[in-house]
Formats: C-alpha cells, sequence, structure tokens
C-alpha cells in the first residue's frame, strides 16, 4: 500500500513537471492518431551559455504510460551572434558538457543533451541521448552548428608550403 501511494505521488510530480517545462519551450504537440495516448512534443531550448544556438528537439510523450520511448531528434542552429568570450567559457574537453536534461519518467529515465566542441573544424556538436540509469540506451541524435559567419571563428593559419606559390 505504501508503495502503491510513493508511486501515485510521483506521477503525479512527473506530471505536474513536465506540464511547467512544456509552459516554457513547448513548440508543437502533434497526435501520433485518435486512438492513441502518443504524442510527438517539439521543444525549442536555448544553449545557457551560448544564447545565439537554438536547439529543436522532438521526442515521443507516451501519455498513461510509466515510461516514455527514447526517441528523438535534434536540430540546432545559429539564431543570434556567437562570441568568442562565449566559446571560451564552455567545456572543451572530449566529453563536452550536458546543457540541458530532462525527466522522462519516474523510472530514472533522462533525455540530455550534451554539446562538444571540434576544434579543428570549428564547429559545435549538440548530442541528444537518452539515459536509464539501470541499462542505458543506444538511441541518439547530433546537429552541428559551425561558427563559420560568427564573430567566434577564426581564419586558419595557411601553411608555410601554400604560402610560397
Amino acid at each position: 500500500m505504501k508503495n502503491l501511494k510513493l508511486l501515485r505521488t510521483a506521477s503525479l510530480v512527473v506530471v505536474m513537471c513536465s506540464g511547467l517545462s512544456a509552459c516554457g519551450d513547448d513548440v508543437a504537440k502533434v497526435s501520433l492518431g485518435m486512438f492513441t495516448t502518443k504524442d510527438v512534443l517539439i521543444d525549442a531550448k536555448h544553449d545557457p551559455k551560448i544564447p545565439g544556438v537554438t536547439c529543436h528537439i522532438s521526442r515521443v510523450e507516451a501519455n498513461l504510460s510509466m515510461a516514455d520511448p527514447s526517441d528523438m531528434s535534434i536540430s540546432c542552429r545559429q539564431t543570434g551572434p556567437i562570441t568568442p568570450a562565449e566559446i571560451a567559457s564552455i567545456d572543451k574537453s572530449k566529453n563536452g558538457e550536458i546543457v540541458f536534461k530532462q525527466s522522462l519518467s519516474i523510472l530514472f529515465k533522462s533525455l540530455k543533451v550534451r554539446r562538444i566542441y571540434d576544434a579543428e573544424n570549428q564547429t559545435l556538436l549538440y548530442l541528444s541521448y537518452s539515459t536509464k540509469e539501470t541499462k542505458g540506451s543506444d538511441k541518439h541524435a547530433l546537429s552541428t552548428v559551425p561558427l563559420y559567419g560568427t564573430q567566434a571563428w577564426v581564419k586558419p593559419a595557411v601553411p608555410v608550403a601554400e604560402q610560397v606559390n
């Protein structure tokens, strides 16, 4: 009985939290059919350290289900200026850093978006993936935002061999 009460309370919290998060970033909600409780949600998220980048993330929301599916897609674009100071402030390690995280179920499942900087190609990579702490998931999607044409782009040095010709 105690576990059932805890499950009901947790379900209510998840419903309340998903409603609050959907209010701020919700772009669209498309039903997958008249006789299903599944919808495709599309959210817009701004990179907190690089506000000139907006990512649109689509995912399936399975209403009345204990867990949402792991399928998602992501598309990120430059929607404002990107400055050298912003690029200097980000984590440039091989693993990058998590920039968005959203709970998908009460069963420890999360949608995460990680920003990784590709210094050689002067490009921001945004990897979306789902995690389930008990067994993981291999579903993921990738989007890139090149810095070319922004204030943050640095003209590559010309190799010495090419300068002679």
